[in-house]
């Protein structure tokens, strides 16, 4: 078995890129070895280093089951995918893109719901009037499932969410939503408004460590090296007012 040390990266779209200008700006060349359109990669820098180029989503199972040291991914992907996170990974370091919170959204017109609080109540009202439980489109069911457990609202379905989960509630396919969002913009376009109180995560991009990866000493080396170099970066970008805070 190889002991080097397995490094997942998105494959594609904007987070490839700033993770490569992140990982570059911190003197670590990551490149595609073999074909153009492979999946593996490595670090001119770092020869006991191999990164293997896979979905964003499934860098989050990757960690899971130990299958990767370490990766790089939004802390919603993971936090959903893996409901003991916290005992399977570790947190490593934020990275600076990738931000997103995972909110509940509910139509602007429902003038009365502004907390969680008041969707539980608003809940046994609908499901009372309708003779059903409210709707919640989402992809991320067990964010949704633990959060809404915490505020006590137990008055709703989930309606797994496959496409622009913003446009549920207008065809008539969910009531309310669970999504991501960043200004707001996309949400306010179709009519709905975040709840007071329904941040659910204010996520990001970051380092995580799989507590289930075989970490031999080269890999623990290189972990080591990966982070002192990100932090001599963090060194650098604070300038010396703030680093003599």
């Amino acid at each position: 078995m190889s002991e080097k040390l397995i490094f997942a990266l998105p494959s594609k779209g904007r987070l490839m890129e700033q993770c490569a200008e992140a990982l570059a700006r911190a003197g670590l060349s990551v490149a595609k070895s073999g074909a153009a359109r492979g999946y593996r990669g490595e670090i001119a820098e770092l020869p006991d280093v191999e990164v293997n180029f896979v979905s964003s989503s499934e860098i989050a199972h990757f960690l899971q089951h130990g299958t990767a040291h370490l990766g790089i991914t939004g802390e919603d992907l993971v936090r959903e995918t893996i409901a003991d996170c916290d005992q399977r990974v570790s947190f490593l370091e934020p990275c600076g893109f990738g931000h997103a919170d995972v909110v509940v959204a509910v139509p602007i017109c429902w003038i009365d719901v502004g907390s969680m609080a008041d969707l539980e109540e608003a809940s046994q009202v609908y499901r009372r009037v309708h003779g059903r439980p409210i709707r919640v489109a989402t992809k991320y069911m067990n964010l949704t499932r633990r959060f809404f457990a915490q505020r006590g609202v137990a008055g709703y379905r989930i309606v797994p969410s496959l496409g622009a989960t913003e446009g549920a509630p207008a065809a008539d396919l969910s009531e309310i939503i669970v999504d991501i969002t960043t200004t707001g913009a996309t949400l306010r376009a179709n009519g709905l408004k975040v709840l007071e109180d329904g941040v659910i995560l204010k996520s990001q991009a970051n380092l995580i460590a799989s507590k289930l990866a075989p970490w031999s000493a080269s890999a623990r080396r290189a972990k080591a090296a990966i982070l002192e170099r990100l932090a001599t970066r963090r060194g650098q970008h604070a300038g010396p007012s703030q680093s003599k805070r």
